[in-house]
């Protein structure tokens, strides 16, 4: 396994070179919550083969042709494979490996073991700091108690600077006053919080979009009182445009990029069902290519999800300086964050 300095090391000369430092890898696709607002439960794809933890271990040694990067362990719900643990160490050799889970699954002995394996960090999902509220959106009874839990278990398991323990929040249309106790609640745990807008394109479905007057006045205002508030200020700031028409330039393909539960390789997790490559029949340098053809294609401006505008920070010459911490230092919980 490389070492931590490596790996950062490799991360900037990717970055440096004009190769994504972000991938979102689909795990599976199965999932044992029912959400409102996320249809892969019930996508097809879920019934497709999952690549073997050998499959992982081969396309994660080709992604490392390209440099270490910071890998998003996803699903549908990661934890449902019993191999988990075995993912995140045979990413882990090479990359800087994220789970982000409903937190059902998390047990003081799974969190212990993947941060054993190397897991840079989690994000378990949250939208509601009222627990019927969240059940109802997760379509699971007991859904907040459990990942209330695995924060827990999080928190008593991690042992390094650089273990980060998130709280992820959909914004969604009736969420907006649950960040703050939200965010009291990441706190609690010495957890960092995230947020994000629904997107409508992976439903189809304009409800769930906030439509309640102006959003980044409100963000930005509770990130100066909170220091756990991790989101990016500039990704903050253009919440209102992203529901409002969009935000234009996204770097899908050049920043970031998606594979599927069968290694199927699309500039981002929307464009899932039109790959461009497969990470087990292509070339490191003909998935590299594909992706980068594809990027100066794309004038999509339908989503502002994290996997999109704070990895976009990285790219920009004045965000950049502040984005750096989040990626490369040491920056696991609120107590160890470095000033701004």
């Amino acid at each position: 396994m490389l070492s931590t300095a490596q790996k950062k090391f490799r991360l900037f000369r990717a970055w440096s070179g004009g190769h994504p430092v972000w991938c979102t890898w689909q795990v599976t696709y199965r999932c044992n919550f029912r959400c409102r607002f996320c249809p892969y439960w019930r996508d097809p794809m879920g019934s497709l083969p999952e690549q073997s933890l050998e499959d992982i271990r081969t396309g994660t040694r080709k992604l490392a042709q390209m440099g270490s990067m910071l890998v998003s362990l996803a699903g549908g719900e990661p934890l449902l494979r019993e191999d988990i643990v075995d993912v995140a160490r045979a990413v882990a050799e090479f990359h800087l490996p994220f789970i982000t889970t409903n937190g059902w699954d998390l047990t003081d002995e799974l969190a212990q073991d993947l941060y054993d394996a190397g897991l840079w960090g989690v994000s378990v999902s949250l939208d509601y700091a009222d627990a019927a509220s969240h059940d109802r959106a997760r379509g699971r009874p007991g859904a907040f108690d459990r990942a209330v839990r695995g924060l827990e278990a999080l928190a008593k398991a991690r042992r390094r600077d650089f273990q980060r323990i998130n709280v992820m929040a959909v914004l969604l249309h009736d969420n907006l006053d649950e960040l703050e106790p939200l965010l009291q609640l990441a706190a609690g745990y010495d957890a960092y919080f995230m947020v994000q807008p629904y997107g409508q394109r992976k439903t189809g479905n304009a409800r769930f979009v906030h439509k309640r007057g102006p959003l980044a006045e409100r963000l930005l205002e509770l990130k100066a009182r909170y220091p756990n508030f991790l989101s990016h200020r500039t990704f903050l700031s253009r919440f209102d445009a992203a529901v409002n028409g969009g935000v234009r330039g996204c770097r899908a393909g050049q920043a970031f990029f998606n594979i599927d539960s069968t290694g199927g390789v699309a500039i981002c997790v929307e464009e899932r069902d039109r790959p461009v490559a497969n990470l087990y029949r292509d070339s490191a340098t003909r998935i590299s290519r594909a992706l980068k053809d594809r990027a100066r294609r794309n004038a999509c401006r339908e989503c502002w999800y994290n996997c999109r505008g704070e990895v976009e920070m990285l790219y920009d010459p004045v965000d950049i300086w502040r984005s750096l911490p989040q990626y490369v230092f040491n920056l696991g919980s609120p107590s160890h964050r470095p000033g701004e």
